[in-house]
């Protein structure tokens, strides 16, 4: 029965982490619009810093924590398809980290990139989802 509350608190953190993840960078891309010091521009900062601390980051702890917990109770660490799906996993925390590093550069008024930067950027977390969604999901291997 833990199990079952175990998946259920770490499909809940994955769809929150997803959500911010995904949302995100599209703030980035209007962020990128708004002229450095504006109020906007400020207001974007905020957005991003509030969102980054109060949702993305437990987020991804949570799903860390309880996809580990999932992965040892239910032996799926000796399955290939894990394997695929770890990695991937390991690329949306990395991206994770690139969007930490983006919303500091953000609030220091230090970022070079354009819009379309983080448009292209938006895509990323949604095709790491597929992956990993069809991986857990059909378990090809």
């Amino acid at each position: 029965m833990l199990y079952e509350w175990i998946k259920a608190l770490h499909i809940i953190a994955v769809i929150a982490w997803m959500a911010g993840m995904l949302y995100l960078p599209r703030l980035m891309v209007y962020h990128c619009a708004a002229e450095v010091g504006s109020v906007q521009s400020e207001t974007f900062k905020v957005m991003e810093r509030r969102l980054l601390k109060a949702i993305i980051n437990p987020a991804m702890i949570v799903t860390w924590l309880a996809g580990l917990w999932l992965v040892y109770e239910g032996g799926w660490y000796k399955a290939g398809w894990f394997h695929a799906k770890f990695a991937l996993v390991l690329a949306m925390s990395a991206m994770h980290g690139f969007l930490v590093r983006w919303v500091r550069e953000f609030a220091e008024d230090r970022n070079k990139r354009p819009a379309r930067f983080y448009r292209i950027a938006n895509e990323v977390p949604t095709l790491l989802m597929i992956g990993i969604v069809i991986l857990v999901v059909v378990k090809p291997f």
